[in-house]
């Protein structure tokens, strides 16, 4: 069969219109077509080029019009370079934080001193303010193999997005075996920048990131909340690939989590990317919610500890000002392993989670005084009734976790009484009573739900089976953290 005609290709050619007709994204065939030179196709100068260094200086300068030609060639040697000893884990999340925070180069001030200013890579805010480019059929070459990939996806000359397409017909997880943990071995320098990798075969399509094994690929369902979900390939596309939800993705939906002396990269699931952006959007408008912006109702298992560090990354790097985030739990053994898995995912910088940690009643309040970053801690540690209430010039964000537990009672009141304008999020994996009105009077009604049937449909957490003997579930460890797996 023809290439022009084979199911691969044209699952390719789908794909490819969908990226450049609907979603904006300049498209470009390379097959036997692409000419090398810096006025060639592409710009690139060898196949093994996969930094398309064209589209990369034009937008640095484009963001960044105070640099220099001198300055120019120091970002890029800066973020081309990498320890030749470096895993390729290594070198991925080196690159991520500077396309993401910006690349620092060296300014000289009048006075004849100097400074390190970032330039930016990516115009976070203004989505039409980049390039996006999709390239199919794009030869990559190493010294000892070649390659030719099915589509990689552009921001600004950096490669992102890697798509590997098979045709009706095969398993998905073929593209996972016989072709990316290939090129994994052979080309890896494509997967130094890359964000998302995208499987496919046009009626199934998985998503996740370097390092992840073939089940922690997820699908991506849904636009919205209330979409029943559709698995193929435009859904993933039209839900990633959209210009604003790829930026937002890329900037506040990915950790590296360095838990258990290893590194491993998150990227949201579908319905935590949704539920958080609903919790982002309550924490917006705050000022007309009384504080009360909602409960976050994800079924145990659906990777609710993540969703926490997301919401609390994203609302730290989007929102003026310095919040102070109040992480609430009730149990000793959960306070750790919230503040633990924060520490490991990078939001408390290089400070250790433990000087985060409220040891006190009076220890509480004299943070809270203050305008920590974040605060973990048990709710039992509201036990000065008598102190007067806080109203600081900063906002502060209090997030419950297992809310239906831990807002009755004495603790829940000095809570209130303490911070009267703080704002509320309460974080549940079980579904309120009926009757529970206490939690909707604390936290407002539901602002995001995933519940328990749609995470098994969605294969985000596994079926429960009980026995009469047991109050919980066999094969569950322990409480809510059973998550922890999830990602």
């Amino acid at each position: 069969m023809s290439r022009e005609y084979s199911e691969n290709v044209l699952v390719q050619n789908s794909a490819g219109n969908l990226l450049q007709n609907v979603l904006g994204w300049e498209v470009v065939l390379a097959y036997n077509s692409e000419k090398l030179g810096p006025d060639g196709t592409l710009g690139r100068t060898s196949y093994g080029e996969v930094l398309l260094t064209r589209y990369f200086r034009q937008a640095l300068l484009r963001l960044n019009p105070w640099l220099t030609p001198n300055q120019l060639d120091e970002v890029q040697k800066k973020f081309t370079a990498h320890v030749s000893t470096a895993s390729l884990m290594q070198i991925n999340e080196e690159k991520y934080f500077l396309l993401r925070d910006g690349i620092p180069v060296t300014v000289k001030r009048p006075d004849g001193r100097t400074e390190t200013r970032n330039a930016a890579v990516i115009d976070f805010k203004n989505p039409e303010n980049n390039h996006f480019l999709a390239v199919k059929e794009m030869k990559i070459h190493s010294q000892l193999y070649r390659c030719r990939t099915d589509i990689v996806g552009f921001v600004n000359g950096i490669p992102l997005l890697f798509i590997e397409l098979k045709k009706p017909t095969v398993d998905v997880q073929n593209a996972y075996i016989d072709n990316y943990r290939n090129y994994l071995d052979t080309i890896p320098q494509l997967f130094y920048y890359n964000a998302f990798l995208m499987l496919s075969n046009g009626l199934e399509a998985k998503v996740g990131t370097l390092g992840s094994k073939y089940e922690f690929f997820h699908e991506w369902k849904r636009l919205k909340e209330s979409d029943a979900g559709r698995v193929e390939l435009e859904t993933m596309l039209r839900g990633i690939c959209e210009k604003k939800t790829f930026l937002d993705l890329l900037e506040n939906f990915i950790l590296y989590d360095h838990s258990g002396g290893r590194t491993t990269k998150i990227l949201a699931r579908n319905h935590q990317y949704l539920g958080v952006n609903e919790a982002v959007s309550a924490y917006e408008n705050r000022k007309l919610k009384d504080g009360r912006l909602g409960v976050f109702w994800h079924t145990q298992g659906s990777g609710k500890s993540y969703s926490m560090v997301f919401l609390a990354q994203k609302i730290r790097r989007k929102f003026a000002g310095s919040p102070t985030i109040v992480v609430l739990t009730d149990r000793d053994e959960l306070n750790r392993q919230i503040s633990d898995t924060f520490e490991n995912c990078g939001l408390l910088g290089k400070t250790k989670a433990s000087q985060f940690i409220a040891s006190s009643g009076t220890d509480l309040v004299k943070k809270l005084q203050g305008n920590p970053s974040f605060v973990f801690t048990l709710i039992q540690k509201f036990n000065l009734p008598k102190e007067p209430p806080i109203y600081p010039d900063h906002d502060i964000l209090i997030l419950s976790d297992e809310a239906h537990r831990s807002q009755y009672g004495i603790f829940a009141d000095n809570m209130m009484h303490l911070l009267p304008t703080a704002s509320r999020i309460g974080f549940t994996g079980t579904p309120l009573l009926a009757d529970d009105h206490i939690t909707e009077r604390t936290f407002g009604g539901y602002l995001s739900v995933y519940d328990f049937k749609r995470a098994v449909e969605d294969g985000a957490t596994v079926t429960l089976y009980y026995e009469n003997r047991a109050d919980r579930p066999v094969g569950q460890a322990g409480d809510h953290w059973a998550d922890f797996g999830c990602h």
